[in-house]
């Protein structure tokens, strides 16, 4: 029973990934069918965001009352109903309209399976899980390419991976059971805890709770900025059309998934931290490379290589969580920990629209560059603080 439901968590964590760069991959196609600027993608990114942000927030109070498995559940079908509301939009504002259900689907069962999988696994089972995570975001951008390809146009992507995750519902719905006997049904939903939950401002106090926020706010607006703006950047910067375009965006989520496959295997040697740090070198390189005078190789070379060093560092800093904070404060330390990621997803690729429109696109990788610094910097100081001279 372990087992199989080791592999619903693992579909779980494709739904997870599905969406997350479709909007990315097609608005290159959508905003001149919309009649609206480029940089308004930054707009539906914003709502999709702040959802999470009250979702994840919340995570903590509704897995206790709820359960993961049954948290897990409702948020997929939330976001396979707003998947199928923007297929059938034809307008912008229908689309941010559908941008709510889509954003508070996303943020409580982002914090409670990373909670979940931080208590119960090994780190290198949260690196294989976090690379089903990137097959869900590798996938969503292929599917999208093929329907823009084949002339079917971005509706109908957004049709397919609706479908995609309904299936995917009607599997967590079968596989709650096997929620409830983990643990001899511990994850029973209105079960109580020893743990006393804590507020917002009890989890800001903790020390290391601030740095470890700031690292994730820039992670996450490293990621999702890339992922949104990279089929821009190439069209626009590098003079790619965009039908490739959508299709190359997916390289930079499969060296995601691919780096995540193998971090699993060196989790064995390296601890999470060395594992962070390694990623963040080799996320330089990656990004780096776009500003070399290579032409379009370079920049799709770049993609792999920044997506494979972005591979270790989520997973990692999320199964150091309980190691940082102690288990008993894990849950509610990830739920503020995702919603500082989200709000690096609310504020810095909108915020990169704004330069892409006034300035150049061509300024993405100094714009990833200085996320990257900031992180390694306020990284290095939770490490300093909660596990000092026993830095791993």
């Amino acid at each position: 029973m372990v087992h199989l439901l080791l592999a619903v968590i693992y579909l779980s964590f494709i739904s997870l990934g599905l969406p997350d760069a479709l909007l990315g991959s097609a608005w290159p196609s959508m905003y001149g069918e919309l009649g609206v600027p480029v940089s308004y993608s930054g707009i539906i990114f914003f709502i999709i965001s702040v959802g999470t942000v009250v979702s994840s927030l919340q995570s903590d109070r509704l897995t206790r009352r709820l359960g993961t498995g049954r948290v897990t559940l409702f948020s997929v079908a939330m976001t396979a109903l707003a998947l199928f509301g923007f297929s059938v939009s034809h307008s912008f504002w229908a689309l941010c309209l559908w941008a709510v259900p889509y954003g508070l689907g996303a943020g409580s069962v982002d914090a409670a399976l990373n909670n979940y999988v931080a208590l119960h696994y090994a780190s290198r089972h949260m690196s294989w899980l976090h690379c089903m995570w990137g097959v869900g975001a590798s996938i969503g951008p292929y599917v999208m390419g093929f329907a823009l390809t084949g002339g079917a146009g971005w509706s109908t992507g957004y049709r397919c991976i609706a479908l995609l995750q309904a299936i995917l519902t009607a599997v967590l719905f079968l596989s709650l059971p096997l929620w409830k006997k983990r643990d001899g049904g511990t994850d029973a939903p209105g079960r109580k805890s020893s743990a006393k939950a804590l507020s917002l401002g009890q989890i800001i106090r903790i020390p290391g709770a601030k740095p470890v926020m700031t690292a994730f706010f820039c992670y996450c607006a490293i990621e999702q900025t890339t992922g949104l703006w990279a089929s821009s950047y190439l069209v626009l910067h590098k003079g790619v059309p965009p039908e490739t375009a959508a299709g190359f965006a997916s390289l930079f989520y499969a060296g995601i998934t691919i780096g995540r496959a193998l971090c699993g295997f060196l989790t064995l040697k390296l601890n999470d931290t060395q594992m962070i740090r390694l990623g963040q070198g080799v996320a330089a390189a990656g990004i780096a490379a776009f500003l070399l005078p290579a032409g379009e190789a370079a920049a799709l070379a770049g993609l792999v290589l920044a997506g494979l060093g972005c591979a270790p560092i989520y997973p990692c800093i999320i199964h150091s969580t309980p190691d940082h904070f102690g288990a008993d404060r894990s849950q509610a330390v990830i739920g503020v920990q995702m919603a500082s990621a989200y709000l690096g997803n609310c504020l810095m690729p909108p915020l990169f629209g704004l330069i892409a429109a006034r300035l150049s696109a061509a300024l993405l990788p100094v714009f990833l560059l200085t996320l990257l610094g900031l992180m390694v910097l306020t990284h290095e100081k939770l490490v300093r603080t909660t596990l000092g001279s026993e830095t791993r």
